[in-house]
Order: structure tokens, then C-alpha cells, then sequence
């Protein structure tokens, strides 16, 4: 990749879209880091857990009774939560996050899944930003042969999904996950396609270099 294409690209997605096999293929395709477990990896140690258990919690909001059990352990006096049982709370992980991808950014050329990227990265230098989204249908289809779920599993899998992540977002931006304002470019990947959005995005950072 050359110096004069962006050097961040953040991808945001619905559940489905592809996001994760098209940040693969900028990340070969141009020689990029690819920073999806990563984040993940480095935010779970700063918050002394386990990275499959930040994995649970990262990405929504939590919900009421998981809020709840939180206050309510921190609230006891002589209460003590062990590192392994606590379960961080939903602005603790943003922070971690956030720190893991700003810090990620600053080393050089990356691709960042996710994860607010495209808001917490909003002023850097060289950051293009997409937004991936797609049919339901598609999408759910895509969800089942890839977990094995039933069409109904899928399709329920998928709509919570975005629910989750749109209510994230909305919680830590105060901005609409899905508003094409904060994205230089929004792509339907159901009616694209995988390997040809893949294109299209290669194109697109070619032409404003």
C-alpha cells in the first residue's frame, strides 16, 4: 500500500454483511493490519479478564439485570468480586477499547472491525470510514451456514444482533449507527456482493489519493 491511500480503514457492519471476510481482504489486498481479535485481546488484559469473556459483553449494551447485579455487587460493603467473576462494566469497556484502537491507529496502517472505530477515530489523520449492510434475508442466510442455525435462529440471531450494536453505538456516540452522514461510503453487500465490495472499496481509496 502506498503512503498516499488512508492509512486507518474502520468498518462498521450489520451482522451478516461480510464485514469481517472484507476487512480480511483489504488487510491482504493492501497490506494493512487486521484489527479485529486483537482489540478484543489487549482490551480483555487491561481489564484482567479473559479475552472469550469480554467477547460476551463487548458490542451492547448490557441489559437491565446484568446493569443491576453490577451496581449491586460494587454496592455491598465487604463485597469483594475476584478478577476472574467480575464483569466490567459497559462504559469500562468502551474505554479499554477505545485506548486499544487509538493506540493501534497511531502504529501505522490498519483495518479496524467495528467497535465505535469510525466515531473514536473521527479525527485522525487519513481515516476512511464504511458502513456494510444488507438484506435481512441475506444476511440471516449467510448467519445460518456459517453457525449451523436454523432459519429462525439465524434470523433472530441477526436481528438482535443489530439491535445490540446500534444501541452501543448510540449509548457511546450519541449518533445513529446507521446515519450515512459519518461514512465516506455505505455498501448494500447483499445485493454487491462479498469480493466485489471488496473492489469497490479499493477503487474508491485509489481515487482520493
Amino acid at each position: 500500500m502506498k503512503q498516499t491511500l488512508p492509512l486507518v480503514i474502520t468498518i462498521n457492519r450489520e451482522m451478516g454483511s461480510g464485514g469481517a471476510y472484507i476487512g480480511q481482504q483489504l488487510s491482504q489486498k493492501l497490506n494493512l493490519f487486521y484489527a479485529d481479535r486483537e482489540i478484543i485481546t489487549k482490551a480483555a488484559k487491561q481489564l484482567s479478564l479473559v479475552a472469550e469473556k469480554l467477547e460476551q459483553y463487548e458490542e451492547r449494551v448490557s441489559a437491565f439485570w446484568e446493569s443491576f447485579a453490577k451496581m449491586y455487587a460494587v454496592g455491598i460493603p465487604g463485597y469483594i468480586i475476584s478478577p476472574e467473576t467480575r464483569i466490567p462494566t459497559d462504559a469500562e469497556i468502551f474505554e479499554a477499547e477505545t485506548k486499544v484502537i487509538r493506540h493501534i491507529a497511531e502504529k501505522g496502517a490498519v483495518v479496524i472491525i467495528g467497535r465505535c472505530g469510525s466515531h473514536v477515530l473521527r479525527e485522525k489523520h487519513k481515516c476512511v470510514r464504511f458502513y456494510l449492510h444488507g438484506d435481512i434475508s441475506i444476511r440471516a442466510e449467510r448467519i445460518k451456514q456459517l453457525y449451523h442455525l436454523t432459519e429462525e435462529e439465524a434470523r433472530k440471531r441477526v436481528e438482535q444482533n443489530d439491535k445490540d450494536r446500534a444501541l452501543y453505538y448510540q449509548t457511546f456516540t450519541s449518533k445513529s449507527w446507521a446515519d450515512a452522514r459519518q461514512y465516506e461510503m455505505c455498501l448494500n453487500t447483499s445485493q454487491i456482493g462479498l469480493d466485489k465490495s471488496v473492489d469497490i472499496i479499493i477503487k474508491y481509496l485509489a481515487s482520493i489519493r
